[in-house]
């Protein structure tokens, strides 16, 4: 019986990008028909355990300037939809997809975003990635110190003066 490989999925208005995650995967078979009818099987380890996926796509798709990628850790696969359009989901079953079917978060756009972010637009296309909001570079000194170290030393020198000053006025208190 074949199991189902890790499978992530993200999309473009123009394609959908199709990442099979199977490490050192062997005799690697990959068939797309124009209606979306979707193919997988290759086999792995020294057992040779199988792995197949077989689901059909949204829409149809384009199979001449649909490409494929074998690689040491995954099988990508970049499918050209047949129509410009954003696809509502990745099989065109409705329901919860299969287990093994995730969103691929690292390539995932929103469709108002593909061309340009309303956001973007907004601000007169301002580059926010360059402003220093005090991220994760900031935690660090040149020296090499947390900035949370100071800030206890700090906190402890402020303790000791406080505690100098009462201890200076009980004294100034005590003598007349």
């Amino acid at each position: 019986m074949s199991r189902h490989p890790l499978t992530k999925w993200a999309q473009r208005s123009d394609k959908v990008y199709i990442t099979i995650e199977l490490p050192d995967a062997k005799e690697v078979k990959l068939s797309l028909q124009p209606n979306g009818q979707f193919h997988f099987s290759a086999t792995t380890g020294a057992e040779n355990v199988p792995y197949e996926i077989d689901f059909e796509l949204y829409d149809k798709v384009n199979v001449e300037e649909s490409k494929a990628a074998v690689g040491l850790r995954n099988i990508c696969y970049l499918v050209k939809k047949a129509e410009s359009k954003w696809w509502s989901r990745l099989l065109k079953k409705e329901g919860r997809p299969p287990a093994f079917l995730k969103v691929d978060w690292d390539k995932w756009i929103d469709e108002d975003e593909e061309h340009g972010n309303k956001f973007d637009d907004e601000f007169g296309g301002m580059d926010f990635s360059k402003l220093d909001m005090g991220g994760a570079d900031d935690d660090f000194d040149l020296d090499g110190a947390k900035d949370g170290d100071d800030d206890e030393m700090d906190e402890n020198k402020a303790e000791d003066a406080a505690g100098e000053a009462t201890t200076s006025a009980h004294d100034s208190e005590a003598k007349p």
